[in-house]
C-alpha cells in the first residue's frame, strides 16, 4: 500500500486514468466488432459505413495512448482491405 501522500495521489490518478482508457478501449473493439459483424454478413455497404464510424474512433485511441499509433493501423489498413475485397 502506498505510504507517502504523492504515492497516494498517484494511485488515485492511475485508477481515473485506467478507467478511462479502458473505456476508450471498449469502445474501440464495440466499433471493430461491428465493422466485423457487417463483413461477416455480406453487407458492403454497411460494412463501409460501419468502418467509416470506427476508422476516426481507432486513431484517436490512438491519439490518446490507449493503444499504439502502429497498432491503429494496423487494425484500420487490416479492416480496409476486408471491405474493399467485400465490396469487389
Amino acid at each position: 500500500m502506498a505510504n507517502t501522500s504523492s504515492a497516494k495521489k498517484a494511485v488515485r490518478k492511475i485508477a481515473r486514468r485506467t478507467a478511462i482508457n479502458r473505456s476508450r478501449r471498449s469502445e474501440m473493439r464495440t466499433f471493430i466488432r461491428k465493422v466485423e459483424e457487417a463483413i461477416a454478413s455480406g453487407n458492403a455497404a454497411q460494412a463501409q459505413t460501419a468502418l467509416h464510424d470506427a476508422e476516426p474512433l481507432i486513431m484517436r485511441a490512438a491519439q490518446n495512448g490507449v493503444v499504439h499509433r502502429n497498432t491503429a493501423s494496423r487494425k484500420v489498413s487490416r479492416l480496409t482491405k476486408r471491405v474493399k475485397s467485400l465490396a469487389s
